[in-house]
């Protein structure tokens, strides 16, 4: 079966549009994919985030001269539509040669269509390189798992049999590892990032997680669903009082991808991680 993505710019040349070009970015129905986890819109067991990082956003001043600077975008977990990476880089680019007044008229113009195509309100800050600096990096949170004896010997598709736990132990932790791989399912280029899981219920065996995560390192699919696929499966073995799962992933093409799943309200820290 064909990805919606196929359809997309992605993994096809594209030509450079260097003037405002609102019509380049390509949405891609999340239905499909909740589909395929067996959820539905209206019923997602989760809240959440899409939060994307541009650095290389660029754009004119009326006099002429150019502003550089990095965009953060923040796409609604359960908006209807994703936005095609390759397309939402494309768009980005065609701002390179437009005038905007000021840096407001520009972040107005980005929520527009943003929102537009993700189906949902889309949330949008455009940062100066010095307030980017101040920021600086942060470290991944909670215990890192990533020096844990492991036997691993299947990469092809995320395995949840792997995953163990322990009922009689209700614990609260925050784990992170950064063995996470996927590929694109359309390209099938690498995908790079950490991932950070914040719980509280039955206690996770640590090294069984990880062997998990390597499970993934030659599954197709976009970043997004890989964070819905491990929230859900440590939702079902674990039945946790609370849980979040986000993806801190490596950038590709001047773009990061973050997407953020919780059963509670999330406070998302955007800080750069080291790899990012």
């Amino acid at each position: 079966m064909h990805h919606p993505a196929e359809h997309s710019p992605l993994g096809k040349s594209s030509q450079y549009v260097s003037q405002y070009a609102p019509e380049l970015l390509f949405p891609i129905p999340r239905a499909a994919k909740w589909a395929e986890l067996g959820l539905v819109a209206g019923q997602l067991p989760y809240q959440g985030v899409d939060i994307w990082t541009c650095f290389e956003l660029s754009w004119l001043l009326p006099s002429g001269k150019p502003v550089v600077a990095i965009g953060e975008f923040r796409i609604p977990a359960d908006s209807p539509n994703i936005i095609e990476s390759k397309s939402f880089k494309l768009y980005l680019n065609s701002l390179n040669q437009t005038v905007f007044a000021d840096r407001a008229a520009l972040q107005a113009v980005l929520v527009r269509d943003l929102s537009a195509c993700a189906g949902a309100p889309v949330v949008v800050q455009v940062h100066s390189l010095a307030e980017m600096t101040v920021q600086g990096l942060a470290p991944a949170p909670g215990a890192c798992i990533d020096e844990l004896e492991i036997s691993v010997s299947s990469y092809d598709h995320p395995q949840p049999e792997l995953l163990r736990c322990d009922p009689a132990q209700v614990v609260s932790e925050t784990l992170h590892s950064h063995l996470l791989k996927s590929n694109c399912p359309v390209t099938h280029q690498p995908d790079w990032g950490t991932v950070v899981v914040e719980y509280q219920g039955a206690r996770l065996d640590h090294a069984s997680f990880l062997a998990y995560l390597v499970s993934f390192r030659q599954h197709a699919d976009f970043h997004e669903q890989c964070v819905e696929r491990i929230f859900l499966d440590l939702q079902r073995l674990l039945k946790p009082q609370s849980l979040t799962v986000y993806a801190r992933y490596v950038r590709r093409g001047g773009l990061d991808i973050n997407p953020y799943r919780s059963t509670g309200a999330l406070a998302s820290d955007s800080r750069r991680l080291v790899r990012q």
